[in-house]
Parts: C-alpha cells; sequence; structure tokens
C-alpha cells in the first residue's frame, strides 16, 4: 500500500489550532480505517499549527478563511517542492451554513485519490461519452450524508465501483447511499468532460441541489486547476509561513 507524507495547514484567522487539530486526527482515523483498505493508499496526516513553517517534503492541504485570498497569501496550486496540495475555505463554509470539518475531509481524500487532478473515468451515454474527474467527495459531498468519528464529521466518499460503468451489485460509496455507478446524491455533482460535443468541462448537478450552490469554480480550488493547462500551475513561495 503506497503511504504519503501529509501535513494540514491552519492558515485560517476562524479556527483555532486546537479545533483544527480535533478535526485532523478524526480524517487520520477516517484514512486509516476506512478509505485506506479501499483505495491502497494511506497517509501519516502532521498538523501544522498557524504561524509555523510550512513542511517542503510534504502534500500539503491548507486551511483558509476565503478562496479570493489563496494567491495573496502566497498558496497557489503546488507546495513549493512542488508537490500535491488542496485548499479547504473554513470561513466561506461558514457564511454558506457548512460544516467545515467536511470540507477537510473531502479535500484529503481527493488529494489521496487523484494527487495530479488529471484521472478520469469513460460513462457511455446515449449521444456519446462523458469522462467523469476522479473526485471521490463531489458526488455525495453535502453535509447531511456525512458522518461522525470521535464527534467530528467527516465526509463520505465514493468507492472505485461508482467510476466503473460494467459495476453491479457493488458497493460505490462508502456509507452505501449510491446505488449506482456515475449516480449522485442530492446536493452532489460531477465534473465531467463532453466527449461528443468537445464543450469542456462543465458540472453535472444532483437532484435538488443546495439553493446557495456554487455552479462557478473556487479560486484556487480542484475545480479550477482541472480546468487550468497544467503549465500555468504555479508553485507556492518557497519561505512561505502563516
Amino acid at each position: 500500500m503506497l503511504k504519503v507524507p501529509l501535513a494540514v495547514l491552519n492558515a485560517t484567522a476562524v479556527i483555532p489550532d486546537d479545533e483544527v487539530a480535533r478535526a485532523v486526527a478524526a480524517v487520520q482515523t477516517q484514512v486509516r480505517r476506512d478509505f485506506a483498505p479501499v483505495w491502497q493508499i494511506d497517509t501519516d496526516i502532521e498538523f501544522i499549527p498557524a504561524k509555523q513553517k510550512a513542511p517542503s517534503n510534504s502534500w500539503w492541504i491548507v486551511i483558509l478563511d476565503y478562496s479570493d485570498l489563496g494567491g495573496a497569501l502566497g498558496y497557489h496550486d503546488l507546495t513549493n517542492a512542488g508537490l500535491p496540495m488542496g485548499k479547504v475555505f473554513a470561513a466561506t463554509d461558514k457564511a454558506n451554513g457548512l460544516t467545515w470539518t467536511v470540507t477537510l475531509s473531502h479535500e484529503i481524500l481527493e488529494v489521496l485519490a487523484d494527487p495530479n487532478i488529471n484521472r478520469t473515468a469513460l460513462q457511455i451515454t446515449s449521444t456519446g461519452g462523458l469522462l467523469h474527474a476522479y473526485e471521490v467527495g463531489d458526488a455525495c459531498e453535502a453535509d447531511e450524508f456525512a458522518y461522525s468519528i470521535d464527534g467530528q464529521l467527516v465526509s463520505d466518499f465514493l468507492y472505485p465501483a461508482w467510476f466503473s460503468p460494467i459495476s453491479s451489485n457493488a458497493q460505490f460509496d462508502y456509507r452505501n447511499q449510491i446505488r449506482r455507478p456515475f449516480e449522485l446524491l442530492p446536493g452532489g455533482f460531477s465534473m465531467v468532460y463532453d466527449l461528443t460535443y468537445m464543450t469542456g468541462w462543465h458540472m453535472l448537478v444532483g437532484d435538488d441541489p443546495r439553493k446557495d450552490y456554487n455552479l462557478r469554480p473556487r479560486v484556487g480550488s480542484r475545480r479550477e486547476r482541472r480546468r487550468t493547462d497544467r503549465r500555468r500551475w504555479m508553485p507556492s513561495s518557497t519561505a512561505l509561513t502563516h
């Protein structure tokens, strides 16, 4: 089983270090107990408190306030060593009534499953085909489908069978709420590339989507990076502290 080093950096003013540490411990349990046996990738998560230097030899998950501040703080598309990075926008979540710990879990699992943001799965449709992005939290991302570990709410996540059109009688997500490949739960979505009309990446949204759901990718998000030529991805500042 592959094991990677991953650090969670607290660079937000809205979540204190002790609260982040509790959430990180819960997600560590989720990865080790629930996710790694299915996806065959594991991690030892290191928590980096606020104002401490970011490690250069680890993948990063950076907890920020708002998405539009990501570039201003020096956190771009990759770590300063060119390694995978994810972002959690805690103040944005709080403003929209969402649980930031679910987003933290979601981002960590997605970075582990597709660190380079380049994996896809083919779905044949009546008009041609769709390439679904390998985002293991999107289709079941709504807080109502999350589950609790040690009092911390963490995200449901997809199993490999969700990405296989020939799967039957399989488990498609951890909480067993999805019944077929490529199904979207209410409030969930999938980023797809239409191979018939070649109109680029767009969103498929589950039934009864959240009223405040934002179809525009947030600056710095995985959705934005998937639509950006990798040659234009920027590393974070080499001397970055927070």
